[in-house]
């Protein structure tokens, strides 16, 4: 990843409700229709400890929110299998947060991510004992896209190769 150039790579991770909604196909195209790179790719279930482990690398055991918090969110991660791919483009990590919209899809605005395919609110899911189905995770800095890249990805499942959009950028 050349800094000079502004090529970046971020995690995304397809949590258990866009997998189960069976809107993994519709999300991943928006990604690749603004000219991002699909460069690792995998369906996996994770143990409980894999997420537990996910957070702890990005500083997020102790979440905003509290123990409790964390808590359902990692019941919620386990209850069904994700995908988790690595994104590379220009300003990768910028253009997927700003794509996927507010971690709180209330919040969210309409043409995101989130503002498109989902509504709930902390409310709702603190009420409810829930956590909150927004659909898609994606790292938030450079330095928590490569702890959480190293995490989930081994260098030999990356895969190289040119696009269009390349050409053109």
């Amino acid at each position: 990843m050349s800094k000079k150039d502004n090529i970046e790579q971020t995690l995304i991770i397809f949590k258990p409700d866009a997998v189960q909604r069976g809107i993994v196909g519709e999300i991943l195209t928006r990604f690749e229709r603004v000219g991002l790179k699909i460069v690792a790719m995998k369906m996996i279930v994770p143990t409980r400890e894999q997420f537990y482990d996910h957070y702890e690398t990005i500083g997020q055991v102790k979440t905003r929110r509290g123990e409790d918090t964390l808590k359902v969110v990692l019941d919620f991660m386990m209850e069904g299998p994700v995908i988790a791919g690595v994104l590379e483009g220009v300003e990768a990590i910028a253009v997927t947060r700003k794509l996927i919209g507010s971690t709180e899809p209330k919040s969210a605005v309409a043409g995101s991510i989130r503002g498109d395919y989902c509504h709930i609110s902390y409310g709702r899911a603190d009420a409810t004992g829930k956590g909150v189905p927004n659909l898609i995770h994606a790292s938030e800095s450079p330095e928590d896209a490569e702890k959480e890249i190293n995490h989930w990805f081994s260098d030999s499942e990356f895969c190289e190769y040119a696009t269009l959009h390349e050409k053109f950028t």
